[in-house]
């Protein structure tokens, strides 16, 4: 069964900030899942971590996690001491994340983030070479303690390595391997897919998770995003996985920097029932 879950960031200025509150309260609002920061869970003690995922069951809420690599681990990267640094980075969050149970990580799993084309290149095919050369490692390391990668299909602003559902079929074929799958969001793929239907039905059984947010990343049902067309096609691949709604409406702070919001989305927003109206939105025209 699809599940209904929302990224703590919609309701923080900051990555690094206490979990606690947003597991406490986002089952309340209607969710079953919350999404983590998974560079924030690789610096926590071992012990903190299973706390964290057993307050989490208390709660019958389900973790998932996402990362936006920094460029010093950059997992794409032409400099093998760089490349290697994200190597051991991932495998730590990995670790992090089978000590909790294991579970889906999400995000530029494959390269850092916000980054563009390095200078002097004309085609991205070398990092891509250097970035699958990285997947084929992680992918088996994840699989054995029972995370799943997922690669994010992000915009051409924000990200050049995987931009389109083509591009990720043919990374993810690629690698060849089970725990390296997809992840579309909608908000990028508003962007860069000629039709949410066809992009979705062309990723198919590789897609393991699906980011949901507006044209403008407003909380799903405030704006124009066609959930009709997108609803059938996860029907028609028999889709039954999460549905992380990842809005950000907030300027201010490095969340706000990094995601580029830089006016107040919604005026003077009253988040939590943002979050339990959208929640309900997604339960009626998504599942």
């Amino acid at each position: 069964m699809r599940t209904v879950g929302i990224y703590y960031a919609f309701w923080t200025h900051e990555w690094d900030v206490d979990f606690v509150p947003y597991i406490k309260k986002v089952g309340k609002l209607g969710f079953d899942q919350l999404e983590l920061n998974g560079g924030t869970i690789v610096h926590m003690d071992p012990k903190k971590q299973r706390e964290l995922k057993a307050m989490a069951d208390g709660e019958n809420l389900k973790l998932s996690y996402g990362i936006g690599l920094q460029k010093p681990y950059d997992v794409a990267s032409l400099d093998e001491n760089v490349r290697q640094k994200g190597l051991d980075f991932m495998k730590k969050m990995i670790d992090a994340i089978a000590n909790m149970g294991g579970g889906m990580i999400g995000g530029t799993v494959h390269g850092y983030w916000p980054s563009t084309l390095p200078e002097g290149l004309d085609s991205k095919k070398p990092c891509w070479d250097q970035s699958i050369k990285s997947l084929k490692e992680l992918s088996p390391y994840a699989g054995d303690r029972g995370v799943q990668l997922n690669i994010e299909v992000i915009n051409r602003f924000e990200q050049f390595l995987v931009n389109d559902s083509h591009e990720a079929l043919a990374y993810v074929k690629e690698v060849d391997h089970p725990a390296c799958k997809v992840l579309l969001d909608t908000f990028h793929m508003n962007i860069e897919e000629d039709s949410f239907g066809d992009a979705i039905r062309r990723i198919g059984p590789y897609l393991a998770s699906i980011h949901l947010g507006e044209t403008n990343r407003k909380t799903p049902g405030k704006g124009r995003m066609p959930w009709k067309e997108i609803k059938k096609a996860l029907d028609d691949i028999g889709y039954d996985g999460p549905m992380v709604m990842e809005p950000f409406v907030m300027k201010g702070g490095q969340v706000g920097r990094d995601i580029g919001v830089w006016r107040e989305i919604e005026e003077n927003p009253d988040l939590d029932a943002l979050a339990a109206e959208a929640a309900q939105f997604v339960r009626k025209n998504l599942i």
